[in-house]
């Protein structure tokens, strides 16, 4: 028997744009909340009830100016929770110099290959997980530098990653650019141009998967 390809996003108008690309024999789109958390567990949920052969995050992100454009195609080399660790006086302190876990879970490499090669055009490198979603030049300066390979973010890859490494099944994120990171200015928002951006990407996914 030949499993779907799970692929989990944050709200239903994301899930609706996955299925306007994709064929729903191969391919599963489920929305299961906004955040780190309510999709690691509406993740986990899935993948205990019903059997996948992999697990996409994906949806519409900010991107990092000069690294990712509006409109653009992403594909997460590493999922790194941003956010996850502790402030100190000589700046932040990710979970793993703490010593309780980790923040960086990479994408399966067989999975991420076949996307790649699916979707030429996309731009590979990694996507940050927060919490809240950055708001100003000062932020994105400051996670730009801590990530030099980051470009984009979004809220619920890790999450995501961390309930399909769990289960044990091959993990990837996919993401469309809606808007610059930095100040938040809606004007320069293109939610029709990343939807569209995303049911185009979808209709790739089982190919990559195949």
């Amino acid at each position: 028997m030949t499993y779907p390809l799970l692929v989990v996003t944050a709200v239903a108008a994301e899930a609706d744009a996955v299925r306007a690309g994709s064929d729903p024999r191969n391919v599963a789109a489920e929305p299961v909340g906004v955040g780190p958390a309510a999709p690691a567990a509406g993740t986990a949920r899935l993948l205990a009830t019903g059997h996948y052969r992999a697990v996409i995050s994906a949806g519409i992100a900010g991107g990092f100016p000069g690294r990712a454009p509006v409109g653009g195609t992403v594909l997460g080399t590493r999922s790194i929770a941003a956010d996850l660790g502790a402030e100190s006086p000589e700046g932040f302190l990710p979970i793993e110099e703490l010593g309780f876990g980790r923040s960086v879970l990479a994408a399966d490499p067989v999975l991420l290959k076949g996307l790649l090669a699916a979707l030429p055009e996309a731009i590979a490198g990694d996507v940050l997980t927060l919490a809240t979603v950055t708001g100003t030049a000062a932020t994105a300066d400051a996670l730009a530098a801590r990530f030099p390979q980051a470009v984009a973010e979004a809220m619920e890859g890790f999450g995501v990653a961390t309930a399909a490494a769990g289960a044990g099944l091959p993990f990837a994120e996919l993401r469309t650019i809606s808007n610059p990171i930095g100040p938040r200015d809606r004007d320069a928002w293109r939610l029709k141009e990343a939807f569209t951006a995303l049911s185009t990407a979808s209709g790739a996914l089982w190919t990559a998967c195949g």
